[in-house]
């Protein structure tokens, strides 16, 4: 319940967040919720450690407060027995998380950047209407006379988007097509003038103007989030700038590292419930500690995941989460 709640609302944030898809590229709203659909499994990656912890600290807050646990203990339970059914839970949730991670995450986060994509800067956004002028982007205007699917007629267009090079064409017939730079349209039986260092004016029978504005004034960004997570093993070997080697670094911390902090915040919360009630300090302060421990522990894994440089850090990383899992363990499950 916790989980669906809290991923609920993450969505509709990312709903609000994303509202001007619909009041800017004119995007039905079904192909929007799609898109936002898209976003849950890396919402879920996210939320899904700190539902762990919290759903441990709540039951076992509620067998601590009606002396469940104190009875339990006195019929011979262990603190690991009593903790186990919380341990096995946070061991499927880990399996869960480490699917999600590695394989469901990386393949909907492409279809997520190639969805917007194209409901950006594809056809399937575009709609242009006769007799007026359609501004695609700031500095960007076309006219049509008239619209036949993607057939034009009578075609006005004006390029000011690079100070540059400005231009305004015109030309009698135009085709929209998606090619893999982007939107473009060709015009045929049609004038050009350029101005910008000089002043070009000439005629053309075919002209193809590029209408995306993705790669217009920049490259695309390196996302390491939508490569495939072999592909990611692959271009650890590959030479590249240190950021994005670093950006790669700290995306395998998180597909692979993450999911087992399921295990280490369960644990956490068990050692500090069972340990206070078991010493008979029954103290309303205890779920308060574990949260501030929470915390901490998670500012820590976050700030280092962020600070991989190599592979080496990787694996340090990976290390100090086994032995801060085995130091809580212990506590948990000593005389």
């Amino acid at each position: 319940m916790l989980l669906l709640i809290l991923t609920g609302l993450a969505w509709m944030v990312q709903i609000m967040s994303m509202m001007k898809f619909l009041l800017n590229y004119g995007i039905e709203l079904n192909n929007f919720l799609g898109l936002t659909v898209l976003m849950i499994p890396f919402i879920l990656s996210i939320v899904v450690p700190f539902v762990t912890f919290i759903s441990v600290l709540f039951v076992y807050n509620k067998l601590i407060a009606d002396n469940e646990v104190i009875v339990m203990a006195g019929a011979g339970y262990s603190p690991a027995r009593i903790a186990r059914p919380a341990i096995f839970l946070a061991g499927l949730l880990t399996i869960a998380h480490l699917f999600l991670n590695v394989w469901v995450v990386p393949m909907t986060q492409a279809k997520f950047y190639d969805t917007q994509w194209n409901l950006r800067y594809g056809l399937a956004h575009l709609k242009l209407q006769e007799g007026a002028f359609t501004e695609m982007s700031h500095g960007l205007v076309v006219y049509v006379d008239k619209v036949s699917g993607q057939d034009l007629n009578q075609v006005m267009l004006s390029d000011m988007r690079d100070d540059k090079s400005q231009m305004s064409i015109f030309a009698q017939n135009g085709k929209l097509v998606n090619t893999m730079r982007g939107l473009s349209i060709v015009m045929s039986n049609g004038s050009l003038q350029m101005q910008g260092s000089g002043k070009v004016i000439g005629t053309f029978d075919n002209f193809d103007m590029d209408l995306s504005i993705t790669e217009k004034n920049n490259n695309s960004t390196f996302k390491a989030r939508r490569m495939p997570t072999s592909v990611l093993f692959n271009v650890m070997s590959e030479k590249m700038p240190p950021a994005q080697y670093k950006t790669v670094m700290t995306e395998l911390a998180t597909r692979i590292l993450s999911p087992f902090m399921n295990m280490i915040l369960a644990v956490l919360a068990l050692v500090v419930l069972l340990r206070s009630s078991l010493l008979r300090r029954r103290t309303s302060f205890a779920p308060a500690i574990a949260v501030v421990i929470m915390v901490g522990i998670m500012a820590a894994f976050m700030s280092a995941s962020n600070m991989l440089w190599d592979i080496n850090n990787l694996i340090t990383l990976a290390i100090a989460q086994v032995l801060l899992f085995v130091i809580i363990l212990f506590l948990l499950i000593r005389k």
